[in-house]
């Protein structure tokens, strides 16, 4: 006897409209790399499930102009986009390369084929690669519903591990960022149990630009698997913001890390691991950041 059907989305009005067919229980069927695990553990997941996986229009990555023709250009991507889509795209690995990074860092290259964008997201699970390099995109997630267009910064967006404002019988359609500003440089790192097809202990996300003058003009920086809910380090940021980016500098951004860390996890069985792997990565994402690993390196040998 079968536990559930199978529809296929012909588009996105489509899919929402499968979507929220009275009396049957629906869920998205993408990539398929989250969803197979949860119906082999919940044999009553759901009644249907909707494949989006072949709507061109959730496939797209594309950068929309500013009206203004001048700073403000928009990447959008669509919520299927595979890690490998996403990894092989020219306009993401010019706009936005620790996106890239973060997709090409998730599981083995069949994992990357099929996992898409939107379902890492929708999935919210506090290891996700994509999350700390999307929230420090300061990314949009746009989602569809019967009633029309909803949009949240996906800082926002994902509540807590697992938990997102997804609404019944939405469908998350896109991510989207603002094109960073001239100057700007990124880095994503990751910390696994092993160099290749590991789930993240700990990640980092960072963008940053210097001004005229040499100092720090902006500063963003996520980590991941660090806190119950993923979101720009503030403390860490302003510590840094304004000031000339130095190797002292760095180190003390990454105390200043582990300080704003312990503030909202409390002491953990976990923290004698993840304290000092914290300030070792945001200390050399941040030297990697402003072109000053080599100098660092060369000063510790």
């Amino acid at each position: 006897m079968e536990r559930f059907s199978y529809v296929r989305a012909e588009s996105i009005p489509h899919a929402v409209t499968l979507l929220n067919t009275p009396g049957v229980r629906s869920r998205v069927l993408a990539g398929g790399t989250d969803l197979v695990l949860l119906a082999r553990e919940n044999h009553d997941l759901c009644d249907r499930v909707v494949d989006i996986t072949l709507v061109p229009e959730l496939h797209e990555i594309r950068r929309v102009q500013s009206a203004t023709g001048v700073a403000g250009d928009t990447v959008t991507i669509g919520a299927a986009a595979s890690f490998s889509e996403i990894t092989a795209s020219a306009l993401i690995r010019e706009t936005a390369p620790l996106l890239a990074e973060a997709c090409h860092s998730v599981g083995a290259t069949q994992i990357r084929n099929m996992g898409t964008l939107g379902g890492n997201v929708a999935n919210a699970a506090a290891c996700a690669d994509s999350l700390p390099a999307l929230v420090c995109l300061d990314a949009l997630a746009h989602v569809l519903t019967p009633s029309g267009h909803m949009a949240w910064p996906v800082a926002e967006f994902v509540t807590r591990p697992n938990r997102t404002q997804l609404p019944p019988g939405g469908l998350l359609t896109a991510l989207s960022y603002l094109v960073p500003a001239p100057g700007s440089r990124s880095v994503f790192l990751k910390l696994g149990r092993r160099n290749a097809m590991a789930i993240s202990r700990l990640t980092v996300a960072a963008l940053g630009r210097m001004d005229e003058q040499g100092c720090i003009a902006e500063i963003r920086l996520v980590p991941g698997s660090a806190t119950p809910h993923i979101h720009r380090f503030a403390r860490t940021e302003a510590h840094m913001l304004g000031h000339e980016p130095t190797a002292a500098l760095c180190e003390e951004a990454g105390q200043v890390a582990v300080a704003e860390m312990s503030e909202i996890t409390g002491k953990r069985w976990s923290s004698e691991f993840k304290e000092p792997a914290l300030q070792a990565m945001v200390t050399r994402a941040l030297l990697s950041l402003f072109g000053l690993i080599a100098n660092h390196e060369e000063a510790h040998a």
